[in-house]
């Protein structure tokens, strides 16, 4: 396992888009931090960087370069080595670059300019966000043969994530607004690992006054240890079980 991860993470830090992709973050981070006199304002507006960009990128560039690198797997496959663990270095190699990649670019100046609990979360959700979005990019390109149809699937699961979700959201909050559904939404939140980050960063920026009763019922849930070692809890999960359905169905696929 140890030489297939080394391989494949060495392999794409050589990769023009991994490089590009850094340098972009890196200037992007370097300008905000410039431009705003408060770190905290800095931070929101790193939030959308985050939030949306990391996703994209990690999603689409992991399904991208596992279908260019079908041939490559097949040769793996045809070893004797064990398809889960050939599956999971490919998995490690890929997250570990692209966290390694934003946390040069977002992690190093928001330590330097914004070195606080608020920072550091940003920072965190980052990286969780990377691996979530690298598993699910595995699960969708192990399920679907055809390279066009899984890079599609990948890019329509992120709009879902980052855009439709919060419209279906917003859509329930207007056609049940007479009913106390804030608990509810607390719960329907778990279901998507950008806007449990989101409500985490928000969170510790203060910001949760700009959100009215139900940013306070976030406050009540994610302020305390239990609440956030259960949203914690969750995006591990968001990584781990697109992970494990791939693994299980990657062991089970004809190559």
């Amino acid at each position: 396992m140890n030489k297939i991860i080394r391989y494949v993470f060495v392999d794409l830090l050589r990769n023009k888009t991994i490089i590009f992709y850094t340098v972009l973050l890196f200037a992007l981070s370097v300008s905000v931090f410039s431009m705003e006199d408060n770190y905290e304002k800095g931070l929101v507006s790193l939030l959308n960087i985050v939030l949306f960009v990391v996703p994209l990128v990690s999603i689409v560039f992991s399904s991208i370069y596992l279908y260019n690198s079908a041939e490559f797997i097949c040769l793996l496959v045809s070893q004797p080595l064990k398809r889960g663990n050939i599956w999971l270095s490919i998995f490690a190699g890929l997250a570990g670059t692209l966290c390694l990649s934003f946390f040069i670019g977002v992690g190093i100046p928001t330590l330097i300019y914004a070195f606080s609990s608020s920072g550091l979360i940003l920072v965190g959700c980052g990286l969780l966000l990377s691996v979530i979005f690298v598993s699910i990019a595995l699960w969708t390109s192990v399920l679907i043969r055809d390279k066009s149809k899984g890079i599609g699937l990948a890019i329509l699961l992120w709009l879902y994530f980052g855009l439709l979700f919060d419209a279906l959201v917003l859509f329930m909050l207007f056609q049940f607004s007479d009913y106390p559904i804030e608990n509810f939404m607390v719960g329907l939140s778990m279901f998507n690992p950008i806007d449990v980050c989101r409500i985490l960063i928000l969170l510790q920026l203060d910001l949760s006054a700009m959100m009215g009763y139900t940013g306070a019922i976030f406050r009540d849930f994610f302020g305390n240890a239990l609440g956030m070692g259960l949203t914690i809890g969750v995006l591990f999960l968001w990584a781990s079980i697109p992970l494990w359905l791939s693994v299980r169905y990657f062991k089970k696929k004809d190559l």
